[in-house]
């Protein structure tokens, strides 16, 4: 049994999963009044190219591992850390798009 009840500052998100499939965000407030673009679903991620320093755009054909969770692989779900097959060739997800509302990767050789 708690000793308290629920504080608003206790209540937490459940994660965003973002899927892949065509572009979604929802902004949301954030404590302190702010705001967070999350990404619900997109197929386009920021790749850059290590090598020649270049970043380009570029569709996502699927989801090739994630080491988060190896079932979201199936559910083509991104997270950070997750490999991407993209147009450009296979990616590394670095940034966190369910709560940054866009994907950036590098490209993994």
């Amino acid at each position: 049994m708690d000793y308290r009840k629920r504080r608003q500052y206790d209540m937490g998100g459940l994660p965003m999963n973002t899927k892949l499939a065509e572009p979604v965000k929802k902004a949301f407030r954030t404590k302190g009044g702010g705001q967070k673009i999350k990404q619900q679903a997109n197929n386009m991620a920021n790749v850059t190219d290590p090598k020649t320093k270049k970043t380009v755009k570029a569709k996502i054909l699927t989801v090739a591992d994630n080491p988060a969770n190896r079932n979201f692989v199936r559910r083509n779900i991104i997270t950070k850390g997750t490999i991407l097959e993209t147009e450009k060739g296979k990616a590394r997800v670095t940034s966190r798009p369910g709560q940054e509302g866009s994907i950036n990767a590098v490209l993994v050789q």
